[in-house]
């Protein structure tokens, strides 16, 4: 496919003119002028240089990857169809349409930009974080930053005894349990050659805990709706996890609470002040 460089620049100033600041969880601002995005809010929001951005509303500069389109479509707030339509602008074939994309739906991502108090990220049906708030950081650490078979928290509970430090130890049999439960039930439904039945593979291979569980063949053990952490700072924490699905995406976006006048919430409260550290 060839690159349609006038119909990519046009598409992309629309969708940044057409977006406000409040509708990707940016602050308006009292001297803000003009309605819609700045083209350096837009390449912040898609990870890139103002420059790269500005020359493809310009039509100049390289053909852009299909990593760059991706990133720029899920900055800019893209639904699928219009993700699809930026990639064929960009000269390159859409990404299949997959219940295990990575692609997080524009209604999902608006209520995710408000949370700006509260711990929170968004994960895939495999526990691979894709997006988290600054206090969901400050929780739980950088869980986006793993690559490979490490996105996936069920994998890593079995493969690495520090992220267990993060539960409170009378949780950890029903942890256990329930990872192993959620990847049988997602390797079912997505079939041998899927990510999920890889996962799996290596688990068996790597694990002899994971194993002994996988080999009792649960399903439908659905996670607690009160979790019990153990921060690092902060101590236990008793914190209500609200779960909000998006059924196209497989994506949910969970949401952290305590109940207030509790002493979690009171914990809760010095999050802000402890900030975002990325802790492995």
């Amino acid at each position: 496919m060839v690159i349609d460089r006038t119909g990519l620049a046009e598409f992309l100033r629309r969708r940044r003119e057409s977006l406000q600041p409040e509708d990707v969880g940016l602050p308006r601002g009292r001297r803000r002028r003009t309605d819609g995005l700045r083209r350096e809010e837009v390449a912040a929001l898609c990870h890139m240089s103002t420059d790269y951005y500005a020359r493809l509303e310009r039509e100049r500069g390289p053909q852009p990857s299909e990593q760059m389109i991706a990133s720029i479509a899920q900055g800019l707030h893209l639904s699928l169809d219009e993700r699809d339509h930026l990639f064929r602008l960009a000269g390159h074939n859409p990404p299949a349409r997959a219940a295990i994309s990575e692609h997080i739906s524009p209604g999902l991502l608006r209520i995710f930009d408000r949370l700006h108090d509260t711990p929170a990220e968004i994960v895939t049906e495999l526990g691979e974080t894709l997006r988290q708030t600054a206090l969901g950081v400050a929780l739980t650490g950088d869980t986006s930053h793993y690559s490979g078979p490490a996105r996936s928290i069920g994998y890593r509970w079995f493969t690495d005894p520090a992220v267990r430090q993060l539960y409170a130890p009378d949780d950890h049999p029903f942890l256990t349990r329930m990872f192993a439960s959620g990847l049988r039930e997602v390797a079912t439904l997505r079939g041998p050659g899927s990510r999920a039945a890889h996962l799996a593979g290596l688990l068996l291979a790597r694990s002899e805990e994971f194993r002994k569980v996988w080999n009792d063949h649960e399903v439908g053990i659905r996670p607690h709706e009160v979790k019990h952490f153990v921060h690092p700072e902060l101590g236990a924490l008793e914190l209500t996890c609200q779960r909000l699905i998006d059924p196209d995406q497989a994506h949910s976006l969970l949401v952290y609470t305590a109940i207030p006048g509790s002493e979690s919430h009171e914990k809760l409260q010095l999050l802000p002040v402890l900030g975002t550290r990325a802790r492995h």
